[in-house]
């Protein structure tokens, strides 16, 4: 499975998201925008972007506080753009959680180096790993899953769900934890959509989806994959 590169961009100047649009696209990046705090928390909770690009200078709130807000829940990298150029505004910003600063202004170059960094950086969590239990593989750099040697057709949500168990094998994970993982925290607290993705995950890997090989149910709790046999 590869999965086109998701930029979120939270930006409210117009001009700037014009550019840094236009430049992300032609690079074959696929680009949502958000021109407030909220939208841009939003967003990152239902597109589960790859990277995120954030300026300081919000409409609604500091950029900080996005920050914060978004690393209460999640890892995705964040690359903040602004034209704060003081060393206290880039400390505070990386200690809240930041991956990177970029000043206003900078050039497509530049932007891109950043992006392709906060790429790599994020990707060298799963380097070289791979899951692998009973014919079934995962490929977490490549993002790509296989059983008994055939590619598996996952969607893009499938897939998050089935390599947060993977990369959590022999762990229970809540219901609550996979929901704030995978949807964000704003997702309605009913986990029927949890429970219809793993349904259909199952129909695709289990021979017996009643008797489950590699995904467990954790009855009033949660879901527990089978332990990677390459541990």
């Amino acid at each position: 499975m590869n999965a086109k590169i998701r930029i979120l961009l939270i930006e409210d100047d117009r001009s700037i998201c014009s550019f840094i649009t236009t430049t992300l696209c032609n690079n074959g990046y696929l680009v949502t925008t958000a021109a407030s705090g909220t939208e841009g928390i939003s967003l990152a909770a239902s597109n589960r972007p790859d990277v995120i690009l954030l300026d300081l200078g919000l409409p609604d709130m500091d950029g900080c506080e996005v920050i914060q807000k978004l690393r209460s829940w999640t890892g995705i990298p964040i690359i903040v753009i602004s034209a704060r150029t003081t060393e206290q505004d880039k400390v505070t910003a990386l200690d809240l959680g930041a991956d990177d600063y970029l000043t206003k202004p900078f050039g497509p170059a530049e932007l891109m180096a950043r992006i392709r960094t906060g790429l790599r950086h994020q990707h060298n969590l799963a380097s070289g790993r791979v899951y692998k239990a009973l014919g079934l593989t995962l490929d977490f750099e490549k993002r790509l899953v296989t059983l008994d040697g055939r590619e598996v057709h996952l969607t893009q949500i499938e897939y998050q769900l089935l390599s947060l168990l993977a990369e959590n094998s022999g762990r229970v994970l809540t219901y609550t934890y996979i929901m704030n993982s995978i949807w964000g925290p704003y997702m309605d607290s009913n986990n029927q959509i949890l429970r219809v993705n793993m349904a259909n995950i199952r129909r695709k890997l289990e021979k017996n989806p009643a008797l489950p090989q590699y995904v467990y149910t954790e009855i009033g709790v949660g879901y527990r994959m089978r332990e990677n046999e390459l541990r």
